[in-house]
């Protein structure tokens, strides 16, 4: 039939699995001249999800793109995915998404229902998040690929970023951990049924509930897990706050089938770059190595990691687990003593 295309085959690598090593950006983007403007509050230079700039005194906008390979067959489950993942960024600022552009490269012979439904999935889930999509760019390209430019709003007053970290924080953590490995194992047709249908819940539930609680209390610091795993956006957390940050692993829901996965090393090729840049300042303790490589696994549309003030932390995490049942406390911010950033316990 004209729309059966199997779109992984056409990739690669998938979702954020394809993104360019946090260690490597750092040294593309090294001796680039970053022009002052008292209005932007966050610029590229700060290893952060978003740029921010300040419009008013009481409005901000909030700017992202996101675009990858495809990460399931599926069409219409595809452009779900990739603009969950896009809209994640904004959420993470502490915004609310408003306008999104599409980004898409296709085949030239990409059959167009196939074409149409990506395009579908992509407007059916920003509408969700109460955002509008108003355009966009398609090129032609033999690996196909999808993602948003979204652009978002927020009071100048209540950015977040992932420098905020405070001792004595506590750490919150929406989503669990294993997406990457589940979807390599996908891509080489051993994942089970339950496996696949958990994977596909996670990567197109938005992070909007999150947010929307988060917003009611004293976070201090915010990053969704993506592409560089929880170990490397937590290490961008621990290095722009200047504090160290202690894990405890039995309390990271630690996908199960993925765990078992990463015991036999199925593993994504973006875990050993996630592991290269952060594993320097990461203390692994005596950990499980299984377990570590999750740690490093790169996530496609995870959950929000928030640095919580520890008088609100109890009433956050009571509110998230009624809006999002996986929600986990996983750890707190210490004073930074020199020499490591990540502790696992």
């Amino acid at each position: 039939m004209e729309n059966e295309v199997k779109l992984t085959k056409l990739a690669k690598c998938a979702g954020c699995g394809a993104k360019v090593g946090a260690g490597v950006l750092a040294q593309l983007l090294d001796g680039i001249r970053v022009h002052q403007d008292p209005n932007l509050l966050v610029g590229f230079d700060k290893s952060d999800d978003a740029s921010v700039y300040k419009v008013s005194d009481d409005l901000a906008l909030v700017q992202t793109v996101d675009f990858f390979p495809p990460i399931a067959d599926d069409p219409y489950l595809f452009g779900q995915i990739a603009a969950t993942n896009a809209l994640s960024d904004v959420y993470a600022m502490g915004g609310e998404p408003k306008l999104c552009l599409n980004i898409m490269a296709i085949p030239e012979t990409m059959p167009k229902d196939a074409v149409h439904q990506l395009l579908r999935g992509g407007y059916d889930k920003v509408y969700e998040a109460g955002a509008l999509i108003t355009g966009g760019h398609s090129i032609l390209d033999d690996e196909p690929k999808y993602g948003l430019a979204v652009t978002g709003f927020v009071h100048p007053d209540r950015v977040l970023t992932n420098a905020g970290a405070r001792p004595g924080d506590v750490l919150l953590l929406t989503k669990p951990i294993g997406i990457g490995v589940l979807t390599t194992a996908q891509k080489a047709e051993l994942l089970s049924p339950e496996g696949q249908a958990l994977a596909e819940r996670l990567m197109t539930t938005l992070n909007k509930s999150a947010r929307d609680a988060m917003v009611r209390y004293r976070v201090h610091a915010c990053t969704d897990v993506t592409g560089f795993g929880l170990l490397g956006h937590s290490f961008e957390m621990a290095q722009g706050s200047d504090v160290e940050l202690e894990l405890n692993v039995d309390a990271i829901d630690l996908i199960p089938e993925a765990l078992e996965f990463a015991r036999m090393g199925l593993l994504p090729a973006g875990m050993y770059r996630n592991r290269t840049f952060a594993e320097p300042g990461v203390d692994a303790g005596v950990i499980e190595l299984c377990k570590q490589d999750l740690l490093y696994d790169p996530q496609t549309a995870g959950g929000l990691l928030m640095a919580v003030d520890p008088a609100d932390a109890d009433a956050l995490y009571a509110e998230l687990q009624g809006c999002v049942p996986s929600a986990q406390r996983i750890g707190t911010v210490r004073e930074y003593r020199g020499g490591k950033r990540i502790f696992l316990r």
